[in-house]
């Protein structure tokens, strides 16, 4: 073929050239590494892309895993000794195209022989802060937020949050649930806390004393208020995207932007109907989890948190516990624990109490509902079962996290809603809120489920800013 090709003409050669790369590329089946390890081209030409995790170099072969982020498993190339090249090193990434076989080693099902391997991006694996077949603990790959997305246990856990996405997603849908976009840049404050990002241009086309939306504007602390006004002509809806908190905080379960599922529904008159939602969204996200990402799930608790799939278990099988804020400050006093914030009536329940709540419970999830009124926003339903002034709202406590879900019933009472917003202020912003109860207004509760928690409480990790890819929280916004 090559002699064929000399004694054409030169303008002829180069036509004939690029149709034997043609057909060399088409004989040659791309896979993902997932795909190549359960073996379905046994056999065949294929060419397979990723970042080497490993090199073994011997006297007559190199021997490299190749990962492509499609599988917690590597693929293992097999090269002939010639074939080695200072720049296949742990790190960099490459093209390999080879037949692939079945392994000799037990370990691993198959192989891909290589015919042809091109180094696309070096890497020296000296500058490169993780080392092959070191085990970095979370912490140190945090301080590598453009790299950390290359070691087995962060992959995971974006494989894992992938997943997990899926999974809320399949549920809300199957459960009849209409999913709505709510806004990211808002006018109100739906929690009432103050917490907020406001949100204006920047640049000479804009005056300082000129807003752009001719009225205060924020990022979003909550899609909830904006589910309210679908839920008066949809049943059941939902959302699930970004929220930000501008709180000053450098705990381990705080962000200052994270994810929120978060969650409506008309017609429903009592917390049980809430909480029913809220246990099966958990337990059956969390199976498809465990179901769909075994070998990642196994990696945190074999390697990152030992133990924890006990515990994940039995959250599986367990039915959720009720109890009212009430009775948690009865176990709470009776408690031997001493604990830095008060347990006295009316005073909010902190991370301490909830962690312990938890553990006096069976270490399972729990719900505490029937908060004191003065806890809780202006939304939520008025118990009024004076002395002890109550609304009908329940928080999800679970374990290693404290709260993960918290709700209400929603007042849909005209004339106690119109009095509370007097009474805390806010009855001039919500005008357009007092309308969702003028106009065929019905029974309904809803609740925000925190993304970055949830996948805390299925892996145990302890710090939420290694559960999201890019951490945002005060002092600093790294990429």
């Amino acid at each position: 073929m090559l002699q064929a090709v000399g004694r054409l003409s030169v303008s002829a050669a180069p036509r004939i050239l690029f149709g034997i790369r043609h057909y060399c590329e088409k004989t040659a089946t791309k896979l993902r590494v997932s795909q190549a390890l359960a073996d379905a081209e046994l056999g065949k030409n294929v060419k397979v892309q990723g970042w080497i995790r490993s090199v073994r170099a011997q006297k007559n072969n190199v021997f490299f895993h190749l990962n492509d982020g499609s599988s917690l498993q590597s693929l293992q190339v097999v090269a002939r000794a010639e074939m080695n090249d200072p720049s296949l090193t742990f790190g960099s990434s490459v093209e390999v195209k080879g037949v692939l076989k079945k392994s000799p080693n037990q370990k691993q099902p198959v192989e891909l022989e290589a015919d042809q391997i091109h180094v696309v991006g070096e890497c020296n694996p000296v500058d490169f802060p993780f080392k092959v077949k070191e085990r970095h603990p979370l912490e140190y790959i945090r301080q590598f937020p453009h790299l950390r997305c290359r070691t087995n246990a962060f992959s995971s856990l974006l494989r894992i949050r992938s997943e997990a996405t899926a999974a809320i997603h399949s549920y809300f849908k199957n459960n009849g649930f209409v999913q709505i976009h709510t806004p990211i840049i808002t006018s109100n404050d739906c929690e009432g806390a103050g917490e907020l990002f406001e949100v204006e241009p920047s640049g000479p086309d804009y005056s300082e004393d000129e807003k752009f939306f001719s009225v205060p504007a924020f990022l979003t602390v909550s899609g909830q208020m904006h589910l309210e006004v679908m839920s008066g002509a949809f049943s059941r809806v939902y959302t699930f995207g970004p929220t930000f908190r501008a709180e000053n905080s450098q705990s381990r379960r705080h962000l200052a932007e994270f994810f929120m599922v978060e969650a409506e529904i008309s017609f429903i008159q009592s917390l049980e109907d809430l909480t029913k939602v809220m246990e099966d969204m958990f337990k059956s996200a969390t199976e498809h989890v465990l179901a769909h990402c075994v070998e990642d799930v196994d990696l945190f608790h074999k390697h990152v948190t030992p133990g924890h799939r006990d515990t994940v278990d039995a959250m599986l099988t367990k039915t959720f516990p009720v109890i009212t804020y009430t009775e948690a400050i009865d176990i709470l006093k009776r408690s031997s624990e001493i604990f830095t914030f008060p347990t006295d009536w009316g005073c909010d329940l902190m991370t301490e109490h909830e962690k312990y709540l938890v553990k006096h419970c069976g270490n399972i999830p729990i719900f505490v509902t029937d908060y004191p009124y003065d806890l809780k926003p202006f939304y939520a339903r008025d118990n009024q079962d004076r002395p002890r002034h109550t609304a009908a709202a329940v928080d999800l406590l679970v374990p290693g996290v404290g709260e993960l879900c918290g709700g209400s019933l929603r007042e849909e009472r005209l004339n106690l809603l119109r009095a509370r917003l007097q009474a805390v202020g806010l009855d001039d912003n919500y005008s357009w809120y007092l309308d969702l109860r003028r106009f065929g207004s019905v029974p309904h509760g809803g609740f925000g489920l925190g993304f970055e928690r949830y996948l805390q409480c299925v892996l145990g990790v302890d710090n939420i800013k290694d559960v999201i890819p890019f951490p945002r929280f005060s002092n600093s916004c790294l990429l």
